[in-house]
């Protein structure tokens, strides 16, 4: 990593670190976004998120019961910032209508996704940086439904850099600016299918696994 330093290191069984089931990425913190084609009802239950695992299980009114965890508000507030350096590891799932990601928010504008992925697109990744406009499909034959997946992303302010199995996948030259800030979220949302076909209707659990996450900072 040359000169840069590990700066934070996930604990995501630690409730100073993260805060478990709101966001104000949802409208009024939660616990749903049915606006953005989700049928999440976030809960702030250990088992859906705190040990790295983030699943979602399925509710008799039409919404599933999800995980997320943010550091948004939590007592360390941890923030990352420009020129941050993002690992993690995860393991995709494989049930139709999952919505895995990683991704940033601060005031809803500071949004970059690490990684989003749709089972029903088995072999690729969405890589954005909603700050500035940028996006790429990144597909690849190691993507796939179950699949171990590794990903680094480089928040630079004049380019944001994505690498996925150690290969370059995506530099966007727009960047985030030299102020940006923004909090870390890791979720598990379930697809409403307006973009992505919903769930079926025998599938009544789903997750995945995120093995670890870490940020260095020069």
């Amino acid at each position: 990593m040359g000169n840069l330093r590990p700066y934070f290191s996930a604990d995501f069984t630690s409730a100073a670190q993260w805060v478990a089931g709101r966001s104000w990425a949802y409208p009024g913190g939660g616990p749903r976004n049915r606006g953005d084609n989700k049928l999440d009802h976030l809960v702030d239950d250990p088992a859906y998120c705190r040990e790295g695992e983030f699943r979602a299980t399925r509710r008799t009114d039409g919404y599933w019961d999800a995980g997320l965890l943010t550091t948004e508000g939590s007592e360390e507030g941890f923030h990352l910032q420009t020129g941050d350096v993002l690992e993690t590891r995860v393991r995709l799932p494989v049930e139709t209508g999952a919505w895995p990601a990683v991704w940033t928010w601060r005031d809803g504008g500071n949004e970059v996704d690490v990684f989003e992925y749709h089972p029903d697109n088995p072999d690729l990744l969405e890589l954005t940086n909603h700050v500035r406009g940028r996006q790429r499909y990144y597909t690849h034959p190691e993507i796939a439904p179950g699949a171990w997946v590794d990903l680094r992303v480089s928040f630079g302010a004049w380019s944001v850099t994505w690498w996925v199995n150690g290969r370059r996948a995506f530099s966007d030259w727009r960047g985030v600016g030299r102020r940006w800030r923004a909090a870390i979220i890791v979720n598990l949302s379930v697809c409403a299918g307006r973009y992505h076909p919903a769930p079926d209707p025998d599938v009544t659990e789903m997750a995945y696994t995120v093995e670890y996450l870490r940020v260095h900072r020069w």
